[in-house]
């Protein structure tokens, strides 16, 4: 496991995305998982500066996305498919089909979710893992629970969950309550993970994840230390009550 920590948030994203840079100059076809929401919002903004001065190239590229809210159309504003194309895929040369995004239009959602973490299969699995944690601890919608799902899997939303995602929406009763998510497991096969986390709000996590020695289904980041390749990316906020 490494940690870098940065200065704040804009050095943390520049970090991050240097390192997406790297792994696709190693190797142009790379399949990335990706994450939504206002942590990694900033390194797609830096990936999209790559890509605009020629430094990158996302032709041959797959992505995969950790998870979609169950209710929310393509097309509506606060889903993660909305989220991808206006903060990314819409500003470099991606080819489309290579993209993937949680499909919750379909009727038989637990299908979709077997095909899901096939289709990552055939793609030769996931080079590069973007995820952000959440202050309870989940990973995409893993939230603490007695057990957690290995596969992508149907997940109903903790309160905290929603009540924190709720400052995307109108109102609290507008959030959905459940959501496709790519289970613990498949996002341990990734090759190699980067978690990012800044400001005062993610600090709590972040102590925790780092001096606790157990690992448990009730703090799904700490399963993150079995992986083989963890780089933890944050700014100097999101590990102010360490002392460092």
């Amino acid at each position: 496991m490494k940690l870098i920590i940065k200065k704040d948030y804009e050095e943390m994203c520049a970090e991050a995305a240097k390192t997406i840079k790297e792994q696709l100059d190693h190797k142009k076809d790379t399949t990335l998982g990706l994450a939504t929401g206002s942590t990694p919002e900033g390194v797609y903004k830096e990936l999209i500066k790559y890509y605009k001065n020629g430094e990158i190239d996302f032709s041959q590229v797959k992505t995969f996305n950790l998870d979609e809210y169950i209710g929310l159309s393509k097309e509506n504003i606060n889903s993660f498919n909305y989220f991808m194309n206006d903060k990314l895929f819409d500003h470099i040369n991606i080819d489309k089909k290579n993209i993937h995004i949680p499909n919750c239009d379909g009727k038989n959602i637990e299908e979709f979710c077997r095909n899901y973490d096939k289709m990552i299969e055939d793609s030769g699995g996931i080079d590069l893992q973007i995820v952000g944690v959440g202050q309870n601890g989940h990973i995409a919608f893993n939230e603490p629970a007695n057990q957690l799902s290995f596969g992508t899997t149907i997940v109903e939303l903790a309160e905290n969950t929603i009540e924190i995602n709720s400052r995307f929406f109108d109102s609290i009763e507008d959030v959905p309550k459940k959501a496709i998510t790519m289970g613990m497991g498949t996002i341990m096969q990734a090759e190699k993970i980067i978690w990012i986390a800044n400001g005062k709000g993610k600090s709590k996590v972040v102590e925790k994840f780092l001096s606790e020695k157990t690992i448990t289904t009730e703090f799904p980041v700490s399963i993150l230390k079995l992986h083989k390749d963890l780089t933890i990316i944050v700014d100097e906020q999101a590990c102010s009550s360490l002392g460092r």
